[in-house]
């Protein structure tokens, strides 16, 4: 008698199983490893895509982010949230945008004045017009001149800062020899570059 119940137990817990397997197998979807509920598209994820006007555009786009990203670092230096470092790089960051936007804005009216000089030997231009989009390249090469400066100057008092900064690691045991010999090649890199 025991043994029919076992077995009618047993008949009953399998018949379950198969039941529960077939159950689970029609709620899974094609994709083994894929979510039933798609994650939404974020913002950042979006920078590759075609920007009216090209280069301009994407480059104003990455100075108007790391701005942003750059306003409120010193506060939250303060308050704990963010290393000093942090701080440091997002402002770096900042003055690299702003170099690397002035530097296309060069080349753009670079492009513009190759036009404009074939424009003005067809007749379609006057020379004033001409001597303006000069007049205008001559500003933007200075203000990429003077953002050339501000980025060298940047990038040097960073990398200045790292090697003392890895220095005192150093005397407080946290950092190792091989970090401030890093801190320092990297140092005589940027002062290479500059000359």
């Amino acid at each position: 008698m025991t043994r029919i119940f076992v077995l009618l137990v047993t008949a009953f817990a399998l018949a379950i199983a198969v039941w529960a397997a077939d159950q689970s197998a029609g709620n899974k979807s094609e994709e083994p490893d894929s979510f039933d509920v798609e994650p939404p598209i974020l913002k950042q994820n979006l920078s590759d895509e075609p920007l009216p006007n090209g280069d301009l555009a994407r480059l104003g786009k990455q100075l108007e982010r790391a701005r942003q990203n750059a306003t409120g670092a010193e506060r939250l230096y303060k308050i704990g949230v963010l290393a000093k470092m942090e701080v440091e790089q997002r402002l770096l960051k900042v003055v690299r945008c702003e170099s690397d936007l002035a530097n296309a804005r060069v080349a753009r009216a670079k492009e513009e004045l190759i036009e404009k000089e074939s424009q003005l030997a067809t007749g379609e231009i006057t020379r004033d017009e001409m001597a303006a989009v000069k007049t205008a390249l001559a500003q933007l090469t200075e203000a990429a001149q003077v953002a050339a400066a501000k980025r060298e100057r940047g990038e040097l008092e960073a990398a200045e800062a790292n090697v003392r900064r890895q220095q005192k690691l150093l005397k407080l045991g946290i950092a190792q020899k091989s970090d401030v010999t890093d801190a320092q090649e990297k140092l005589a890199q940027v002062k290479a570059q500059q000359k």
